[in-house]
């Protein structure tokens, strides 16, 4: 809730986050004091992060950019200033900035019995002022929003959409800049990581020449069991002289 409230609204009240810091670093000290001499101390449980609570953050975070933005472009005399200075001065200059934010309204419209009594230097009150951009009685189209209310309004929502992308993008220049692990524990985390592979490797290398060597020992002793092994038969003939006879000794009779 705390950091919602300086986050979300931090441009109405710039000292928020001061005592915001004030006020945790004096309940850290007595929550510390209380953990060391009046409660038991809690197991430590490890834990990777802080679970659904980094979404939720960021996400306020990410949504505090655009409150802040619409707060100083709607609330403020930031833009107006602007516009005028840059649009609408002769001379560069702030010179007749009230006046510019001033319009004009004839107090005969008014109602029987509202009308502004009668100044003291004995003349009649015509025309009273209020603070907004609208279109003088005699326009034609009297009241209605001017030009001016449409500039400031264009650059307010300019500004909103500038200011957002601004902040997006030096949140992810810091980002970069700035790791969430350092370089050197995100070595040393690769390291362990690399040597925990190593080590399964041979374990797994180990059991497997562990079970290969026991098929390979009772295959010698199935071999050494049985003896020799057995003769192949041999087709009768084979080892046998042939009796062969030359052309010339054989007779024909006459």
């Amino acid at each position: 809730i705390q950091f919602g409230f300086v986050t979300l609204f931090v441009a109405s009240f710039p000292l928020a986050p001061v005592f915001a810091l004030l006020n945790n670093v004096i309940e850290v000290r007595l929550d510390a004091k209380k953990f060391v001499t009046e409660l038991r101390r809690p197991d430590a449980v490890r834990t990777k992060d802080i679970g659904i609570w980094f979404d939720i953050l960021s996400g306020i975070g990410k949504f505090s950019v655009i409150t802040n933005a619409f707060v100083i472009a709607v609330t403020s005399d930031f833009i107006p200033r602007l516009v005028y200075q840059y649009f609408y001065s002769h001379n560069g200059t702030l010179h007749g900035f009230v006046n510019h934010t001033l319009s004009f309204f004839n107090v005969s419209q008014l109602k029987e019995g509202t009308q502004p009594e009668n100044s003291q230097f004995d003349q009649a009150v015509q025309f009273c002022r209020f603070k907004d951009y609208r279109e003088p009685p005699w326009a034609p189209n009297p009241y209605e929003f001017s030009k001016q209310y449409w500039s400031v309004l264009s650059a307010r929502l300019a500004f909103v959409i500038i200011f957002q992308n601004l902040v997006v993008f030096l949140s992810i220049l810091v980002g970069w800049m700035i790791p969430d692990i350092p370089t050197d524990i995100s070595d040393q985390i690769k390291r362990e990581k690399s040597l925990l592979v190593e080590f399964f490797l041979k374990e797994e290398h180990g059991r497997l020449r562990s079970m290969e060597e026991p098929a390979w020992g009772n295959q010698g002793a199935s071999r050494r069991r049985g003896g020799s092994p057995a003769a192949s038969p041999v087709p009768s003939g084979w080892g046998q002289p042939r009796s062969s006879a030359s052309p010339g000794s054989q007779h024909t009779s006459v």
